[in-house]
């Protein structure tokens, strides 16, 4: 392949909003990905299969728990029959788990984008500074005023649901109208609001199109049927995602090349002239390798999948991989820890029901540590969750007595289910074995786990939740709290190359720029400093735009 401006590895949620801001500013820009192709609606091939037309009624079946036998513990999420083409079998991104991390991986072109739980937060102040008050981890180089302006071009382009609370901790943005709570979560939001003052539930921020813009419709995209099947592919474009929405703008551009089945092995750095000049890829079929060069790479490969790139690109100028001077890839691997809340049995309302199936849920933002650090651990967590009905109880099996029950809505539960801030542990990590992949990338060694401080907290987001149900009155309240809870189950992986103030304690400076290859950007989840409470992904998709827009700027003066 002949020289691009642009190379940006990687197609999900940041890699598309790379391509698409960079060939929107006139780059040529080719954007590489491991998986296979898929192209918007066409490839989703059960978006609208009944899930009794499945094989196994999209239940897990012995031969893809064979292909997944980590990532099916949970039994069929977030790997199902329907979306199982979606994900990456185990056996070919195989990798060692001295403290258990757990590494889900897409595919497809478009990666995750296609398959995330779409919440859509804003960071605060009380994130980007929490590493400098209390010590944890390095100072982050941003703070919130730099970052708004570009969570407000994200969520104006992508679309978000949400209702405005007036939160300094959880700042509002640019939003369609909000999906509605239903008659519990409506009861419970009440509820709570005569009990708490510093508590408060809300519908979830969701990047899901209500009221689609003239832009939008322009991209084909339409608004949400509230069908809930969101990871086999919305044919709809209502919920953002590569394929619906950064794609094809970029592709109207007519400055963006593709490449599917393609694994960048490593980013090619030239000790004669002191400069990154390319990447060389494998073709994942033909298992041939070639050198393609650019003018600017920009890794969003994802956290782990970025980070094993740089720590394979060796030169004499950076003989620990690129961008490790201060020693620091592959070092602080964060992930939210969760399946931690409690559920309860709601009385009345038997005469409600709910319209559609809702693809999102209630959120309670973070109320701990935000004022005053008071509590026997650092930092907070919120909740998710909602409340539903399932189909009423019947005491046979099968038959018409069975058929009968399951047309009928049985009685009414409320799941609170809590996320919690994970420190930037420095021995959270990962690191390359000498033993080789299937495509010749050294196989990656995990080792992280979460620590007291978390454990603390868990046990007051349990109790917490617990409490909070019993206020209002529900009935049969139990909390939950998975034991040896495993980091990376939460999918919400970030760390490993961080962003910081000084090239002696971080890899990235404050746009995602490598420290000593500055022609070279990380926008995924690699580049946090520090993990907050909140769903990441929109911060990723604001970075990432940020750091285009600055490194055009930089290439048009001539100091890339």
């Amino acid at each position: 392949m002949s020289g691009f401006d642009a190379i940006v590895v990687g197609s999900g949620i940041s890699g598309g909003w790379a391509a698409k801001e960079l060939t929107e500013k006139g780059l040529s820009v080719l954007l590489i990905d491991r998986g296979k192709p898929l192209e918007h609606v066409i490839d989703y091939k059960n978006a609208l299969t009944p899930i009794w037309e499945l094989p196994h009624r999209n239940k897990l079946s012995n031969e893809l728990k064979t292909k997944f036998p980590i990532q099916s513990r949970e039994g069929g999420y977030p790997i199902n029959e329907a979306n199982a083409d979606f994900w990456l079998e185990e056996k070919l991104q195989p990798y060692v788990q001295k403290k258990p991390f757990e590494w889900f991986r897409p595919a497809v072109h478009g990666g995750k984008s296609l398959l995330w739980g779409r919440q859509v937060y804003r960071w605060s102040d009380l994130d980007f500074e929490a590493n400098a008050k209390d010590g944890h981890g390095t100072d982050w180089p941003i703070r919130y005023k730099d970052i708004a302006p570009w969570y407000d071009k994200v969520e104006k382009f992508i679309g978000v649901s949400a209702a405005k609370e007036n939160l300094p901790h959880l700042p509002d943005g640019v939003f369609q109208p909000a999906m509605q709570l239903n008659c519990v979560e409506s009861h419970l939001r009440s509820e709570m609001s005569k009990k708490y003052t510093d508590r408060l539930l809300t519908i979830g921020r969701v990047a899901h199109l209500t009221q689609p813009t003239e832009e939008q419709k322009a991209l084909g995209r339409a608004s949400c049927q509230y069908r809930n099947a969101c990871s086999l592919g919305c044919p709809y474009g209502a919920y953002f995602s590569t394929q619906s929405a950064t794609l094809p703008a970029a592709l109207k551009t007519g400055k963006l090349t593709q490449r599917t089945n393609a694994a960048v092995k490593q980013v090619i750095y030239d000790d004669k002239l002191n400069k990154v000049i390319g990447v060389e890829a494998i073709d994942t079929v033909s298992l041939k390798t070639e050198i393609i060069n650019s003018k600017l790479v920009f890794l969003a490969a994802s956290t782990i999948g970025s980070t094993q790139i740089l720590m394979n690109s060796k030169s004499k100028r950076f003989p620990d991989g690129l961008g490790n001077d201060a020693m620091q890839l592959g070092k602080n691997l964060m992930d939210h820890h969760s399946r931690v809340g409690a559920r309860a049995d709601v009385e009345g309302f038997d005469d409600v029901y709910f319209y559609g199936r809702r693809a999102n849920g209630i959120f309670v933002p973070r109320y701990r540590n935000v004022k005053t650090s008071d509590r026997p651990y650092l930092r907070g967590f919120d909740f998710q969750g909602g409340a539903g009905r399932s189909a009423a109880q019947s005491t046979e099996d099968f038959g018409a007595e069975y058929k009968l029950a399951k047309t009928k809505p049985g009685a009414w539960s409320f799941n609170f289910h809590g996320y919690g801030e994970c420190l930037p542990y420095e021995e959270n990590s990962m690191s390359l074995s000498q033993e080789l992949d299937s495509l010749g990338m050294p196989i990656i060694n995990f080792s992280a786990s979460i620590k007291e401080n978390e454990l603390k907290m868990r046990e007051e987001m349990a109790n917490d939740a617990a409490e909070m149900l019993e206020n209002a009155g529900f009935k049969n309240v139990k909390s939950h709290n998975q034991k040896d809870f495993p980091l990376g189950l939460s999918k919400h992986e970030m760390g490993t190359a961080r962003m910081g103030k000084d090239p002696k304690t971080s890899v990235l400076n404050g746009y995602n720029q490598i420290w000593g290859a500055p022609n070279v950007f990380v926008v995924d989840g690699a580049a946090m400093a520090s993990s907050g409470c909140v769903n990441p992904s929109l911060t990723y998709m604001a970075l990432a735009a940020r750091a285009a827009d600055y490194a055009v700027k930089e290439l048009k003066k001539m100091n890339l």
